[in-house]
């Protein structure tokens, strides 16, 4: 069976996640039915991560197994016909080997966390950020995301129900960006790492906000680390903001299609 990639965006409020489930609307489901549209014996797609409720995607990565020899970009087109009204979309399509695998052979995640820190209340970006109503010092959230990176033990970051084997991963780059914005600052935290931790970058971005708005020094960051302990962790970030912007692999399925 000819297999596919698929980099999909998606909005995720409407959604209970990226994974199919009993109850609420997920994004593999409402993107398998669309498949199925066009093959009603195709099996479950896999994706290169399994977002969370509410969180968003613009790099998300899947990849589906087909019977027939689609060309790419027919299937890509026909996927969004049968998409509509949903808020995800494929944004590109490639023919892949048959053993290649969203999830297991991706080499690199990137996540992009976005504040806006302004008193009043957000219109376009509802939805898209999390708001906070004070200024935040982005240098000194740099600074506290500096002990973050490399290879550490992320208990105190890491989701009590979180199924990984291991707490230890090794985050590559915490970048703090930060722009203007109306009224305010629009503070976009851009993370690297192989693979994360179920709630690792929520809870980073809260414990920065709280660096950021001065309530923690920047060194209480490592302390929080070091300790191992959920309850060293600042308050854990809405989903609002949580975006998963690009899978890399050792070679791109999509040879660089935008």
């Amino acid at each position: 069976m000819p297999r596919f990639a698929l980099r999909v965006e998606y909005d995720g409020r409407p959604f209970a996640g990226w994974q199919r489930q009993d109850g609420p609307a997920s994004v593999q489901q409402t993107l398998e039915e669309a498949l199925r549209v066009l093959e009603p014996d195709m099996g479950s797609i896999a994706a290169a991560g399994r977002t969370d409720a509410g969180v968003h995607a613009t790099g998300q990565v899947a990849h589906a197994d087909m019977a027939r020899d689609w060309e790419p970009f027919r299937l890509s087109e026909a996927v969004n016909w049968h998409l509509k009204p949903a808020p995800v979309a494929v944004t590109a399509c490639a023919r892949v080997a048959d053993d290649w695998h969203a999830r297991f052979d991706a080499v690199e995640r990137r996540y992009t966390f976005r504040i806006i820190a302004r008193r009043a209340p957000l219109t376009l970006d509802a939805g898209q950020a999390w708001r906070v109503i004070g200024p935040l010092d982005p240098e000194a959230m740099q600074a506290g995301a500096a002990h973050l990176i490399g290879q550490h033990d992320f208990t105190t970051f890491r989701a009590s129900i979180c199924q990984a084997k291991s707490p230890v991963k090794t985050l590559d780059a915490i970048t703090v960006e930060a722009r203007p914005y109306p009224g305010g600052q629009d503070i976009r935290l851009h993370l690297r790492a192989r693979s994360f931790l179920h709630n690792q970058v929520r809870s980073i971005a809260g414990t920065l906000e709280r660096v950021g708005a001065g309530a923690w020094a920047p060194a209480r960051v490592a302390e929080a680390l070091a300790a191992r302990d959920r309850a060293a962790c600042g308050p854990v970030a809405p989903p609002d903001g949580l975006v998963l912007t690009g899978v890399r692999y050792p070679s791109d399925p999509f040879g660089g299609s935008r």
